[in-house]
């Protein structure tokens, strides 16, 4: 038994991660290994290197990626560490942050690769601004322009490709100065790429502090967009809205036809916002088919609007459903939302055969009796 207890005991002991290597002409240079946290960077060690500038760190494992970074000086080289990865590094000085090789970890080389071409669009954009020739539009349009298709590509490559990878998740933190490149705070689409690394994350890490970061940094994205649209939404454009008052929108339905609201003028409308990968969703579209059945014949129609992220689960939904179903592929950050003041999902409104919508659920009392005096 105390065998056992000794072996158990240099079992745990042994759960450390390390990080190892070699930087060459950096004699009597302080080599640090940091942290990056969420909040801050804090020294985790540090050490004088010699004439052959081996170095070796080690820390205790952790359940979740998590980042750190070797530094001379303002030369940097970043890493990520998974478990108890041993990560080797070899590099000279004083060219370390870009002329290094790394093995070990397959996360810790697409991070160099990131970082390699955040420091040419760095190049590119200052040569942009360096230009005499360009005018201050110019400038701010190309480097504006250059700054989109890296994007896309961190996007395409590194972001979407596996949004569970450590390497996914620091791509959505690099910046051009000080600014961030993915503006999670008010970009849609960098909402979503902030979104699509949270989810996995719960997958592969439940619990993780930077997980969780990543959903609260993802919701306040959502709610300031939600704050602007609906702003937006209270200086429309009047050639967006009918003549009877009706704002009017246009989605394909789940056979791929284009279905307009205003074209349902001359029936009684009810449009309805729903997601049905909710609980509540078989019982709500019991009650939708109960009356839809009642009223239909006397001119009554549904227009149900799904705000579902997957396309293929929504139509397999709606496949059996007689009324006319389209889906809203911006989800619960639709301008439609905004435009209508939508606060909850179900929401839905009453629209007269003029056009006008005359009630919405919260001030319906009976939506029965309400649609029988309409029709």
């Amino acid at each position: 038994m105390i065998a056992m207890a000794a072996l158990a005991i240099a079992s745990c002991s042994e759960k450390k991660f390390h990080v190892e290597g070699s930087i060459s002409n950096a004699k009597d240079s302080l080599l640090f290994l940091e942290n990056v946290g969420i909040e801050e960077i804090t020294v985790v060690d540090s050490v004088r290197l010699d004439e052959d500038g081996t170095f070796s760190f080690s820390g205790d494992a952790q359940e979740a990626p998590e980042f750190y970074r070797l530094r001379i000086a303002g030369q940097i080289i970043n890493v990520s560490i998974d478990s108890t990865e041993t990560v080797t590094i070899k590099a000279q000085y004083p060219q370390m942050a870009t002329e290094y090789e790394v093995s070990g970890s397959d996360n810790c080389l697409k991070i160099k690769e990131l970082a390699l071409k955040q420091i040419e669009l760095r190049k590119r954009a200052i040569a942009i601004n360096d230009n005499e020739d360009l005018t201050v539009q110019a400038t701010n349009d190309s480097i504006m322009g250059l700054i989109q298709q890296y994007k896309e590509d961190i996007k395409k490559n590194y972001i979407y490709a596996e949004p569970g990878k450590a390497y996914a998740y620091f791509a959505l933190f690099q910046t051009l100065g000080d600014m961030l490149l993915f503006n999670p705070r008010a970009d849609r689409e960098d909402i979503k790429a902030f979104a699509a690394v949270a989810t996995s994350w719960d997958s592969f890490y439940p619990n993780s502090a930077r997980g969780a970061n990543l959903h609260n940094i993802a919701i306040e994205g959502m709610n300031n967009i939600r704050i602007n649209d609906a702003a937006r939404a209270q200086t429309i454009d009047a050639s967006k809205v009918s003549s009877a008052g009706l704002i009017d929108i246009a989605f394909r339905d789940n056979n791929g036809k284009q279905r307009k609201l205003s074209d349902l003028k001359g029936k009684v409308v009810l449009l309805d916002f729903h997601v049905f990968a909710t609980e509540d969703s078989p019982a709500r579209i019991l009650q939708l088919r109960e009356l839809y059945n009642k009223y239909h014949a006397q001119g009554l129609e549904v227009y149900q609007v799904s705000l579902d992220p997957d396309e293929h689960f929504w139509k397999q939904q709606t496949a059996a459903l007689p009324w006319i179903n389209v889906r809203d592929a911006e989800g619960l950050q639709s301008q439609t939302l905004a435009i209508y003041n939508v606060q909850a999902i179900p929401d839905y409104f009453l629209i007269d055969r003029g056009n006008n919508i005359v009630g919405r659920a919260q001030n319906i009392k009976d939506l029965e009796q309400t649609v029988k005096s309409l029709l």
